[in-house]
């Protein structure tokens, strides 16, 4: 029976998520008020029968180990196992990942431990549903040295994605990352019949994107991997070198699939999810989305307002309070007359105790998380954050870039980002 050994890069490439923790070690970034985007990959692989994983993080993140070692926990006669590798400098190298190939080269010695027929590279900085069975069916049914997932796409869609073109047989013919112009797209342009014949509706989408999910023969992975010069990712240097004498295939994917490796796009995405009608749903019976187990209660909603948005556990909000397109995540607490709008509230770590809300009213400090009269509007407000009573956080000077004092927030995209434990103090205006 042929295995396969699932690579979860989370974190590898750095995350752009985070101007908003001024921490070194990245945290398991939250997603859908109760869940950590890492479990999307490492749910997609237990629900295809996959459960040989490693995670490949740029630094060594407590909150994700812990989330890990606490959530995925399979029987000792399985064999199964969700470890967590992150990035060590050594004598031979001071150097963290540089880039996605170079991330599983610095750890080829687990593969050749585990000794896999095959070997999964995913991304962990995606939302989305897939069934690996059926990329690795296509990969085996054309005896591929290594399959891209891929995805149709509109042309103005294409500027952040890496371009493949195919033969009628789906072997790829040719690469461009992230083309700028018309000119560099041209050669990537896809007739709708072609797409039609493997039963997706083109819709416009005449380009195939790059979804950084790759399968590769292990020996071939690692001879590839091991060439000389060196190369540091995969969709800019290796499959470029190698597709013209490699049997490098596609998979066609037709799904809903979302990078959130941007502030803008985890913000869209994000609020999308609290919708009436979300793109990805979390409730599917079709491939369920696994998470840590936490014992809260109920949420508490004291006559407030909420449309569309999304509440998540041991949530507490006030009287008079309006809600608007947001997501609350665990344990956030929302004070009394607040406007929260367009808006991503990551929650807390802990309830407060009185105790410790006494403390912070003889400190001169705001509870966590929002105070009351607070506006918020078009935020991330990360764990742990304290926005004091009447703060207005709307952007109103429209600025698109801009760093606060002392890392206090920053703009990215005009979205404002409040860093993990960051203060807001009473009646600011950002």
């Amino acid at each position: 029976m042929r295995t396969v050994l699932a690579l979860i890069l989370g974190g590898g490439r750095g995350s752009r998520l985070y101007p908003l923790t001024r921490q070194r070690s990245k945290p398991a970034v939250p997603v859908a008020g109760k869940y950590r985007l890492i479990d999307i990959p490492i749910s997609n692989c237990i629900n295809s029968g996959l459960h040989t994983i490693y995670v490949l993080t740029q630094f060594l993140s407590v909150s994700l180990h812990r989330h890990i070692a606490n959530t995925y926990k399979f029987d000792m006669f399985s064999h199964g196992f969700v470890e967590v590798l992150a990035a060590q400098q050594t004598n031979e190298s001071a150097d963290w990942y540089q880039g996605t190939a170079d991330a599983v080269r610095q750890n080829i010695s687990y593969i050749e431990r585990e000794a896999p027929d095959e070997v999964l590279v995913l991304s962990g900085d995606q939302l989305y549903r897939m069934d690996y069975r059926h990329l690795i069916e296509t990969h085996r049914g054309h005896r591929a040295d290594v399959t891209i997932a891929a995805i149709p796409v509109r042309e103005d869609q294409t500027e952040g994605f890496g371009l493949l073109s195919m033969d009628d047989h789906g072997r790829i013919t040719g690469f461009v990352e992230k083309p700028k112009t018309a000119e560099e797209r041209a050669p990537f342009f896809t007739r709708a019949e072609w797409i039609e014949r493997r039963g997706i509706a083109a819709a416009g989408r005449h380009y195939l994107a790059n979804m950084g999910i790759y399968l590769f023969k292990t020996e071939l992975l690692i001879e590839m991997l091991t060439a000389k010069p060196l190369a540091t990712d995969f969709g800019k240097e290796v499959f470029p070198r190698n597709y013209k004498t490699r049997r490098i295939h596609a998979h066609l994917f037709d799904g809903y699939w979302e990078d959130l490796g941007t502030i803008r796009s985890y913000h869209e995405a994000s609020l999308a999810l609290a919708g009436p009608n979300p793109p990805f749903d979390f409730f599917s019976p079709d491939g369920i989305i696994y998470t840590r187990m936490r014992n809260l209660p109920a949420s508490r909603i004291n006559g407030a307002t909420l449309h569309h948005s999304m509440v998540a556990d041991g949530c507490v909000v006030g009287p008079r309070t309006v809600i608007e397109n947001s997501l609350l995540g665990v344990r956030s607490r929302v004070g009394t007359d607040a406007v929260i709008r367009d808006s991503v509230i990551i929650g807390s770590d802990e309830f407060e105790t009185d105790a410790e809300r006494a403390e912070n009213a003889r400190r001169r400090r705001p509870d966590l998380n929002i105070g009351d009269g607070a506006v918020i509007e078009r935020a991330i407000l990360d764990k742990d954050s304290r926005i004091g009573r009447g703060a207005k956080l709307t952007n109103e000077a429209g600025r698109t870039d801009a760093d606060g004092p002392n890392g206090m927030y920053y703009i990215r995209d005009g979205i404002i980002c409040v860093p993990r434990g960051s203060i807001i103090p009473e009646s600011a205006v950002i």
